[in-house]
């Protein structure tokens, strides 16, 4: 799945470069990600020189440097093995939490917006860090949230297996319950959408966000308003659907 993905985007990214000559993708960082990421930034195909990364959100609370960043994620998943044009990331941005919204706001505008989105959804059916009762219209590209008691218990999971200690969370509340985020309108402004999205702990969010209402109960059912979205599954992620 994740190879297939890594295929798929890597002939967007390539289609962008070749008719813009540049393309601006935004990644997530999540373990749902790391085979796509592998695959990805295994491409010999594209031109990495050509490519302006982003990534959806971070952690308001946590050090630059602290293991569960979504920026080393990122780092050490894909962008140590690339070499893009350039790479933001929100948690190298100056300021108070609301300053480095907007700040990350107008590096999206000002880079012409964004072509290609790499997602995936989440237990309680998030998308970024959108959770919840999130505002499918909000005016807002990039916001500050507290995440929801289900998002927190996900990645206190997410990591308490992690091969370096000291980014296994101690306790629940150990985990930061602050986040930075692009919104559903920002997700969704993108042209075009590869939503990857494995296992069996995702199985109930994959259903209502396919066969529910769209809904701001399930944030990942905006996807279905966009005209260019691929959702990857896998049995166990797609064993509720009824069709």
């Amino acid at each position: 799945m994740g190879k297939m993905a890594a295929s798929d985007v890597a002939r967007a990214m390539n289609r962008f470069i070749k008719e813009r000559g540049s393309v601006n993708i935004v990644f997530a960082a999540a373990p749902s990600q790391d085979e796509f990421l592998v695959h990805l930034s295994g491409k010999r195909n594209i031109d990495w020189s050509r490519v302006t990364c982003f990534h959806l959100d971070d952690y308001v609370d946590l050090p630059r440097n602290h293991p569960n960043t979504f920026e080393v994620y990122l780092q050490e998943h894909i962008f140590n093995h690339v070499r893009p044009k350039q790479i933001h990331f929100l948690k190298a941005l100056k300021g108070t939490p609301g300053e480095i919204a907007r700040k990350y706001t107008r590096l999206i505008e000002q880079s012409g917006g964004i072509h290609i989105s790499c997602i995936g959804i989440g237990e309680n059916g998030h998308v970024a860090f959108c959770e919840p009762g999130s505002d499918l219209y909000d005016p807002r590209m990039v916001r500050i949230v507290r995440l929801d008691d289900r998002s927190v218990r996900q990645q206190y999971h997410d990591y308490k297996d992690h091969p370096n200690p000291t980014a296994r969370y101690a306790s629940l509340k150990s985990v930061p319950h602050r986040a930075f985020t692009m919104t559903i309108p920002a997700l969704l402004s993108a042209r075009e959408i590869y939503t990857i999205v494995p296992g069996p702990q995702k199985a109930a969010a994959v259903k209502k966000m396919w066969e529910g209402p769209l809904s701001s109960a399930c944030p990942a059912s905006a996807l279905r308003m966009h005209p260019r979205v691929k959702i990857y599954l896998d049995k166990d992620s797609a064993r509720k659907l009824s069709r």
